[in-house]
């Protein structure tokens, strides 16, 4: 089920039952979420934007697609570390996109088949690969899949962003993982909508909407 298709619905419940999540729907209400398209530039764009920011990332994504307009599994396959350091990335996000591609075009990863799988399916599949954890399976399922229900809880930004909103920051000072557990009970309020309340609060956190 792709998101897109009940987004309004998503913000309409969303708003009922949240008056913060209701405001910051008003203040965006002409942007929704969208991705690139393509499982395979979503990995790479996730894979850039581990644990820094969009900002930060956004150099380095213009740089790539420059190199690789088509931006396709096999273009980056004559890659090497070195030649994708030269593009601003480290070593290890150089050999992970590497192996990533290698997978994506040998088979062993095949985009086309996340769309009949579950979510834990899917992030077991991707998981398998170097370099990808949750965080980024999770990335894949909200912006190629477009599934309805993700709590990307492995994102920082936007842990903090809202313990910010909800609870007047006083659980900033707490550790990650008591942190990250009031965001899961804070997030049942969400379901099944979870993505689209992420989403909102993303939106609220950058002057331009996220995209991988």
């Amino acid at each position: 089920m792709s998101v897109l298709r009940s987004w309004d619905q998503a913000c309409s419940e969303l708003s009922g039952r949240d008056s913060i999540m209701a405001a910051l729907i008003a203040q965006h209400r002409g942007d929704r979420l969208r991705g690139s398209g393509e499982g395979f530039q979503t990995l790479v764009n996730a894979i850039v934007g581990q644990q820094i920011s969009v900002a930060a990332a956004a150099g380095t994504w213009e740089r790539l697609w420059r190199a690789y307009p088509r931006f396709r599994a096999e273009d980056f396959l004559a890659s090497t570390p070195e030649s994708l350091r030269a593009l601003g990335l480290s070593r290890r996000k150089a050999e992970y996109i590497i192996g990533i591609a290698r997978a994506v075009h040998t088979g062993e990863l095949n985009p086309a088949a996340w769309e009949s799988m579950g979510d834990e399916e899917i992030r077991g599949d991707l998981m398998r690969l170097r370099g990808i954890g949750r965080w980024t399976a999770d990335m894949v399922l909200i912006f190629y899949l477009h599934r309805p229900d993700v709590l990307p809880i492995g994102d920082l930004g936007l842990v903090n962003a809202a313990i910010r909103l909800y609870a007047n920051g006083s659980e900033t000072g707490a550790p990650l993982r008591a942190r990250q557990n009031w965001l899961l009970d804070h997030a049942e309020r969400w379901r099944p909508w979870r993505t689209v309340a992420t989403w909102f609060i993303w939106r609220d956190l950058d002057a331009e909407p996220v995209v991988y």
